[in-house]
């Protein structure tokens, strides 16, 4: 039977920003791999002032984003489901809608989730942290609803939800990490000729204060096109110069750092570290 994973994302293009290639190589390599977005994106701004589908993103921000999403899926080959919550946005006044996912009481919003992993049975669950990668509030929903469904899934809770299921392993992402952003400047100051060493310094520079603690690496080397063409596929959210995904030439990248970092935070099998599988350890008695 198949290996399966299950990364939990808060809107539609974090799995394109987030974990790309590792899903596109691991979909390669026989496994099944679905992405969940928590919400629609609806409450996303248009960043990306030259999206070709502008007039469709000014009159339906929601629907051109489903449509993103499905270009992305397909180019990553990857299952898709959304879980049907409302973007939370982030407000200025800090103020958020009673009826966003953010604001959704944790016992009810984690029930789409843990049925959506009782029918899928993944042995690996791939969410955020505590911060959410960074504090939008849907990000930080994002890992209470994730760490809540780890903890439930396999019980006797919600027997309505279907039967029960034990995912193996729970790992956090850890992409965008210091170390990460260490060597692609030390190899891009090798390449004076480039002309970027200022440039992606002021991109890179908010991953210089995240300390790397990465328990797990997946080469990705093979997979950085597929991983710009997904994140590419979300026109109204990231333009093709955008400076932090697209400026750093892709052929020094595939040298400095042709990968993506995961954390290992929960395990119910026994696996030695560091890893480069996420289904390192995964029990074939749970294949299936």
């Amino acid at each position: 039977m198949a290996l399966r994973l299950l990364a939990i994302h808060a809107h539609p293009d974090d799995e394109s920003s987030k974990g790309a290639g590792t899903y596109a190589s691991y979909v390669d390599a026989g496994a099944e791999v679905m992405i969940v977005s928590c919400t629609g994106g609806e409450a996303g701004d248009v960043l990306n002032s030259a999206v070709h589908a502008r007039a469709h993103a000014e009159r339906d921000i929601a629907g051109l984003r489903r449509l993103e999403m499905a270009a992305a899926q397909e180019i990553l080959g990857v299952q898709h489901r959304w879980l049907g919550f409302a973007d939370s946005g982030m407000p200025e006044d800090g103020v958020l809608h009673p009826n966003c996912f953010a604001r959704i009481p944790l016992e009810m919003s984690v029930r789409p989730l843990l049925r959506l992993i009782r029918k899928f049975k993944p042995h690996v669950l791939v969410t955020y942290d505590e911060n959410g990668g960074y504090p939008h509030p849907d990000h930080i929903r994002t890992h209470e609803v994730s760490m809540l469904a780890w903890q439930l899934a396999g019980n006797t809770n919600y027997p309505e939800l279907g039967e029960p299921w034990e995912p193996q392993k729970l790992y956090y992402d850890r992409t965008m990490n210091q170390v990460r952003a260490k060597s692609l400047l030390e190899h891009i100051a090798q390449h004076p000729e480039e002309h970027l060493a200022e440039r992606m310094e002021a991109a890179l520079n908010f991953m210089m204060e995240r300390e790397s603690t990465p328990t797990t690496q997946i080469s990705i080397a093979n997979y950085l096109e597929r991983r710009d063409a997904a994140l590419l596929a979300h026109a109204s959210q990231v333009a093709p110069d955008h400076e932090f995904f697209f400026a750093y030439p892709r052929e020094l990248e595939a040298v400095a750092y042709p990968y993506d970092d995961y954390e290992l935070v929960a395990s119910r099998v026994k696996c030695e570290l560091p890893e480069t599988d996420l289904f390192n350890g995964v029990l074939e008695e749970g294949l299936q």
